[in-house]
């Protein structure tokens, strides 16, 4: 079976370009599922429900979250249901809103989605998580004898040694581990030696020329000349569709071929 990961939707550019592209990427590629990095698609921070029905409406069958997935306490209830296929990082501590995993449910059979929240630099760096290792492997211990076709691990970090790591320490394991948070795509995709497909960061759909899709005219004061600014959307321009489509054997649940696609629009 073939899964497409699509980088991080951000905001209506990403979510625009989502729209005109995916319904074409399905047919091309054979797709049968789906799954968007969701965090930054409502105005660049989180997601909310309207949102997410744009989404499932233009093909995406699931979203995985991030650091902003909180954001909008609109979402909540969808964080929450397990019915409705969106998830928040799993190792935030207990009692925050929204289940640590779900299933989607495909033509082919259930696939297993999880994100893990990693090293956020900045703000979000002092916020608490648990280990993502550790959750990692109680989840997997406690959906072992849960029918599934494929186990999808979306790791939202910064560094780019923990994104390596995690994929390692899940080959074998589950069939797709894929990094974001960056925005810009890495050139390592790859089926690791235990059947797990692998990439550190699949990019981003949104602007092509800017600053992981802020107007290089409200960051470039801040490096510069060390101005405080606020991040400024661009909407213009053209823009980038990245993610990786891996294939699955749903026998094994393990990777068989990893490839990266790459629109500009």
């Amino acid at each position: 079976m073939n899964i497409l990961y699509l980088g991080d939707v951000m905001a209506e550019p990403g979510l625009q370009l989502i729209e005109t592209l995916l319904p074409g990427l399905r047919k091309e590629y054979v797709v049968d599922c789906v799954i968007a990095q969701a965090e930054n698609v409502t105005n660049g921070k989180g997601l909310s429900r309207a949102d997410f029905s744009r989404l499932r409406a233009a093909g995406v069958d699931a979203c995985t979250g991030g650091n902003w997935t909180l954001h909008n306490e609109d979402i909540y209830d969808y964080l929450n249901d397990p019915q409705q296929p969106v998830v928040r990082p799993a190792n935030y501590p207990a009692g925050t809103p929204g289940q640590r995993y779900k299933y989607v449910k495909t033509a082919k059979g259930n696939i297993l989605v999880i994100s893990l929240l990693g090293a956020i630099v900045g703000k979000d760096s002092d916020k608490p998580t648990d280990n993502p290792l550790k959750v990692i492997d109680d989840i997997l211990e406690e959906t072992k004898d849960q029918p599934k076709i494929a186990t999808i691990v979306n790791f939202h970090g910064d560094f780019s040694s923990e994104k390596v790591i995690i994929g390692y320490y899940l080959d074998g394991r589950v069939s797709l581990v894929v990094g974001d948070h960056w925005h810009v795509p890495t050139a390592d995709a790859m089926v690791l030696p235990k059947g797990t497909a692998h990439q550190s960061d699949v990019g981003m759909c949104g602007s092509l020329q800017s600053s992981l899709g802020i107007s290089l005219e409200s960051v470039i004061p801040r490096w510069r000349d060390g101005m405080r600014t606020t991040n400024q959307l661009e909407t213009k321009g053209p823009m980038q569709l990245n993610a990786v489509l891996a294939t699955i054997d749903p026998t094994t649940g393990l990777a068989t071929a990893i490839q990266t696609i790459r629109k500009l629009s």
